[in-house]
């Protein structure tokens, strides 16, 4: 066994983000101090993985509800676009790099989760393919700097999950999220409507477009503000809405149901909302994205 350590590269800087860590820390700066801190201490987020120049500002106001002085440690729940998956995966490396500083895996949990059988590992081309993790590296980093010695990261990489099991990794992770010095981040985008996405679902009586397209957003950000995983489903299944990440959101809202039949008492707020463009005709198209943050009582 060699001991060489493995390092995913910043594969998507200089195109999804800025490559230049003082740009990129001037960038991330400026949108989270435009985002107001309303209901710290979060323990998880959801925020989205697009270009930082569609959704940084709305990133922020999750990430600025984060208190890096008791977070030790940083789950990253984010889908797989390229590869079928259809259980959770694991990254083959040690050190992530980002332009601000390295993040590293935390090994322990990584071998725990391991041992359970219900994880597979991805390869490295894989995990540096996908940007859905990686668009959350930058701003954890930023989140994170004044204890950046202190924490340690476990990306997971969540693959078309059945109901089933959706339930059992959140029942899986939920004895993580009841752990105050864990953060899970919840890597996901909202609707992409348009042809280009094969999805082009109106609901005239909401006037233009966009307007269709946020209130059936906000109609599902709604739902997950309610935490009830089989509502989420139920809504998915009706509109078919297409949320990249509603395995992410769904493996959350299962291990926070997990956490409540123990009494655990959870509020779920989204805190801002974006449209990548407003979509008026039916050759526009637009991706949109919401910022929302997890408190326990």
């Amino acid at each position: 066994m060699s001991n060489r350590v493995v390092c995913r590269e910043a594969n998507h800087a200089g195109t999804w983000y800025s490559a230049s860590g003082s740009q990129l820390n001037a960038q991330l700066e400026g949108w989270l101090s435009q985002a107001q801190s309303t209901i710290k201490p979060a323990r998880a987020i959801i925020a989205p993985h697009a270009g930082y120049t569609y959704c940084g500002s709305c990133a922020a106001h999750a990430y600025k509800q984060v208190d890096p002085s008791i977070t030790r440690r940083v789950f990253i729940l984010g889908p797989s676009h390229h590869v079928p998956l259809s259980r959770c995966a694991l990254s083959p490396a040690d050190i992530y790099r980002t332009p601000l500083y390295d993040l590293r895996i935390d090994q322990k949990v990584y071998s725990d989760l391991w041992k359970t059988g219900l994880f597979e590992r991805i390869t490295l081309q894989t995990d540096e393919n996908e940007h859905s993790i990686e668009m959350h590296l930058p701003y954890t980093a930023k989140a994170m700097e004044s204890h950046k010695d202190e924490f340690s990261i476990v990306p997971v990489l969540v693959g078309a999950l059945s109901e089933s099991k959706e339930q059992e990794y959140g029942k899986l992770l939920s004895k993580y999220l009841a752990d105050p010095s864990n953060l899970f981040i919840i890597s996901s985008d909202f609707c992409h409507w348009g042809q280009r996405f094969r999805y082009t679902y109106y609901d005239e009586s909401q006037g233009e477009i966009y307007r269709s397209i946020e209130h059936l957003d906000k109609m599902g950000m709604g739902i997950i503000e309610q935490l009830d995983p089989m509502s989420f489903t139920n809504y998915l299944k009706k509109y078919r809405n297409t949320i990249c990440g509603r395995h992410p959101i769904g493996v959350l809202l299962n291990a926070v149901a997990e956490l409540r039949k123990s009494g655990l008492e959870m509020n779920f707020s989204f805190l801002n909302y974006a449209q990548s463009s407003e979509c008026r005709n039916w050759h526009d198209s637009s991706v949109s994205y919401a910022a929302g943050a997890l408190v326990v009582h």
